[in-house]
């Protein structure tokens, strides 16, 4: 819903996602983190969760109930629109992020969900009730439900998007309208579920000496009242090992970032309509959801225990290197070379790109689910439970924006420079590649380092091992 809205929303287009992201999304991912860390120091674990799920499920509330109904007074059209009369080509997409304010705000607490509500909360709290040699055979386990999740929400929302417009309905003026506000009312059920479920594991699980060690959970509660976002910059900082964990995450979220922008302006042309781009969409979301929850059956846990961890992190940055030559190859050939690729493959040129943009965003994402997540969640098990919440909040909470951010800050450079995306897009190709070299480069210090610590650890007597490797 987040990409329909403001891709397809008044005088916008997919230019306006770099700029969401560098000067919206960033700011609002270092003022929740800086939330979370302050509640963490004040508040018990449980707690912080409800406040938090809190926060995003009333935001929602208050757009589907006022924000959305009232954005056509909200918005300000006129001075929007004499922006666009003053300023460059280029600012196409800074006018679309002002012009349709709600839609950006929106887009923000949408995509933050991902940042705080499952890397913050779930991955922390996973890593804080796993061992480590729990987490080999469970991680993968883990991104099964969060996979399917991902195909009941596509079936979900191309189940909705596919109804026509309801008179009967006591909401919406048109099809799009009564669609999403059938989807947010899911969210809202899925959250509500979320709670009560989180509420019967503290109540029913962690209070029981035959699941967890209590001594070890009373000692992690002591680490509450020491984080501060200063004291976590400064620990990322003097740490190789965290700093590497942040290079990846932020290496990743740049080069998705980049070649998603171009993707999504591709989609728009072929799908203008709400509707149809969110129909659209939804099937992605579906298939990620299938070929992610494949991927964590019979790929991500073998992968673990046969390749071992380095082998295992490699696997995105392959997949997004050899996805990205066949996306560029076609966007270049639609061109000079259409009428070839037409009779070539019986299809334009551009749903061929669209095509190549799709199959790449849903390996990249399936793998980031499964296998990207896992190690990289692996690699803060061996940690203290102090050193987990001081690097964990930094690395999720602003690393993964920071990344993003920095491949908004590439587009919006090219864009100023050359106007368009079309234009700008053989430097985006050429700054993706060289960011999966550093990529590649981080994971396999990284890997010599955990390496070295699971050894540590492996060769410890089990007593002290399950002290240093299970943050509970």
């Amino acid at each position: 819903m987040k990409d329909t809205m403001v891709v397809t929303a008044k005088s916008s287009g997919a230019e306006v996602i770099p700029f969401i992201k560098v000067w919206v999304m960033f700011p609002a991912a270092i003022l929740l983190t800086y939330v979370f860390t302050r509640m963490s120091n004040r508040f018990k674990r449980e707690t912080v969760f409800y406040g938090m799920l809190a926060i995003f499920l009333s935001y929602f509330f208050v757009f589907v109930t006022v924000l959305y109904p009232a954005r056509d007074f909200l918005h300000p059209n006129e001075t929007a629109d004499f922006l666009e009369s003053l300023l460059p080509g280029g600012f196409k997409g800074m006018i679309a992020m002002f012009r349709n304010w709600t839609l950006t705000i929106f887009y923000v607490m949408a995509e933050l969900w991902s940042n705080i509500i499952l890397s913050l909360l779930f991955w922390g709290f996973a890593n804080q009730v796993t061992r480590l040699g729990e987490a080999k055979r469970f991680y993968g386990l883990f991104g099964i439900g969060a996979n399917f999740s991902g195909v009941a929400a596509g079936a979900t929302s191309v189940w909705f998007s596919s109804h026509k417009f309801n008179p009967n309905l006591p909401f919406g003026s048109d099809a799009w309208d009564q669609s999403m506000t059938m989807l947010l009312g899911f969210v809202f059920l899925a959250g509500g579920s979320a709670i009560l479920i989180f509420r019967w594991f503290n109540k029913k699980v962690l209070t029981d000496s035959r699941f967890c060690d209590l001594s070890e959970q009373k000692k992690a509660t002591e680490v509450r009242g020491k984080l501060s976002m200063r004291e976590s910059i400064s620990y990322l900082m003097r740490s190789r090992y965290m700093i590497c964990i942040a290079v990846i995450v932020i290496a990743y979220n740049i080069v998705i970032n980049l070649v998603e922008v171009v993707w999504k302006h591709q989609m728009k042309e072929l799908y203008p309509s709400p509707i149809e781009y969110n129909l659209y969409m939804s099937h992605v979301t579906t298939i990620i959801g299938v070929v992610a929850t494949l991927t964590a059956l019979f790929v991500s846990g073998n992968s673990l225990r046969k390749g071992g961890w380095t082998f295992t992190a490699m696997i995105t940055p392959a997949i997004l290197f050899f996805t990205s030559i066949g996306f560029f190859a076609f966007f270049f050939a639609k061109g000079d070379m259409a009428t070839i690729v037409l009779q070539i493959f019986g299809a334009t040129p551009l749903a061929i790109v669209v095509f190549f943009g799709s199959a790449q965003n849903i390996l990249s994402r399936a793998a980031k689910y499964t296998v990207f997540d896992a190690t990289k969640e692996m690699a803060f098990v061996p940690l203290t439970p102090e050193d987990q919440l001081k690097g964990k909040p930094i690395i999720d909470g602003v690393c993964s924006r920071l990344g993003k951010s920095g491949g908004s800050v590439v587009h919006q450079a090219l864009l100023l420079t050359f106007t368009t995306i079309t234009a700008s897009a053989p430097y985006v190709a050429g700054i993706l590649f060289l960011i999966i070299g550093v990529w590649t480069l981080a994971i396999r210090l990284l890997g010599k380092e955990f390496n070295e610590l699971t050894k540590v650890t492996s060769s410890t007597p089990l007593k002290q091992t399950e002290t240093i490797v299970n943050p509970t």
